[in-house]
């Protein structure tokens, strides 16, 4: 092996990529499927942000009644980044020559026309928005199969009788891939060892099934030191967890008592944005055999998501970007996994990708 090419040569792209994990760290995700792009409460009525799906750049914009729209992110004009204008009731403005549009990306005012005694017919992309479980989720793919898929059913955090669900989020300076093989990947235990979310994992089930990759654990979980105070062992038998890469989402369910899902926006080949929903279905006041009450359960996911979900996943977030460091400069050698179910989530990863890749291409070929 050449090993001056590990440390000077930048990782192959997919098509360049040789074996199953230089495929899955160059592979996207499919746009058809609706990503979470933002947490609801991060965009203020009457403000812009851009947003980015695998290099992609989108203005997601909140016009003054609350709703939500999305365009590509540049102006038809001198495309200039939406995101840097404004927004004026319902319409994104742009920053430079004032540029209106709508939400449809329809250009419906231009400032000074010239004598021109109409407006030019000119438009951008706009692409589907919802919003769900105080996320804002996108559809960059084809709009026709919008309507066709789902955002996951969650029906635990919705109704009058919801379980307590706080969205936490950040960006992770790594591959969308190694994010979902760190967070379904339980051998890790020694890396969260000042928190212990999970302990002695025991791999008793892998299966793929079309499009999804499940798994079940025998693990004690909610052992910590501390978050261990509020699940009420004594009571629930918090030793077998259930796993699903549910491509392109993942989630986990401990017993029905606690539960999770993932939604990951890949940005590029080395940086994604990660949204988390943890749930609970009940917790324990600590040193006694109390609930506590479900109206303050919210209060508490906002405390624990600060003091105890947020610094251990940031433990996950510092060991994938150290991978991702890695991988760039050694990503020739060989890959040594001990766990199968990782080389089963790069599987689905690079099918899902090479399909699409495929479809394009034949869209392609039949316009040609």
């Amino acid at each position: 092996m050449n090993t001056a090419a590990t440390t000077t040569t930048p990782p192959p792209g997919f098509k360049e990529a040789r074996s199953l994990r230089q495929k899955s760290r160059a592979a996207g995700m499919c746009p058809d499927y609706w990503y979470a792009v933002e947490e609801v409460r991060n965009v203020k009525p009457g403000t812009v942000v851009e947003v980015v799906f695998w290099k992609r750049s989108i203005a997601l914009f909140r016009s003054d009644d609350g709703e939500f729209h999305a365009v590509e992110n540049r102006c038809a004009h001198r495309q200039l980044k939406l995101s840097l204008g404004q927004v004026d009731d319902c319409k994104l403005v742009c920053a430079y020559h004032g540029w209106k549009y709508d939400e449809q990306g329809r250009v419906v005012e231009i400032p000074d026309l010239f004598g021109r005694k109409e407006l030019p017919d000119i438009s951008i992309r706009s692409y589907p928005i919802r919003v769900r479980y105080g996320l804002v989720w996108l559809f960059p793919g084809n709009p026709e199969l919008a309507g066709q898929r789902s955002i996951p059913e969650i029906p635990e955090i919705e109704g009058n009788d919801r379980w307590a669900c706080v969205p936490l989020g950040f960006t992770c300076a790594a591959h969308h891939s190694m994010i979902i093989d760190n967070v379904s990947d339980f051998s890790h235990a020694h890396l969260h060892r000042k928190y212990r979310p999970f302990d002695g994992a025991e791999l008793t089930a892998c299966k793929t099934l079309g499009d999804d990759v499940h798994l079940e654990y025998d693990s004690r979980v909610g052992r910590g030191r501390i978050s261990g105070l509020f699940v009420d062992h004594g009571r629930l038998n918090t030793n077998h967890m259930k796993l699903c890469y549910q491509y392109p989402y993942q989630w986990s369910n401990t017993d029905d008592e606690i539960k999770h899902w993932l939604f990951v926006l890949p940005i590029d080949e080395r940086t994604t944005r990660t949204f988390f929903l943890f749930y609970f279905k009940s917790l324990k006041i600590p040193l006694l055999p109390v609930r506590i009450p479900r109206f303050a359960m919210k209060s508490l996911m906002k405390i624990s998501n600060r003091l105890l979900i947020g610094p251990l996943l940031d433990q996950d977030r510092v060991a994938v970007e150290a991978e991702q460091s890695g991988y760039e400069r050694h990503w020739d050698e060989p890959a040594i996994e001990v766990n199968p179910v990782v080389a089963a989530f790069q599987r689905v990863t690079v099918r899902k990708w090479q399909e699409y890749l495929e479809r394009e291409a034949g869209a392609g070929h039949a316009a040609a």
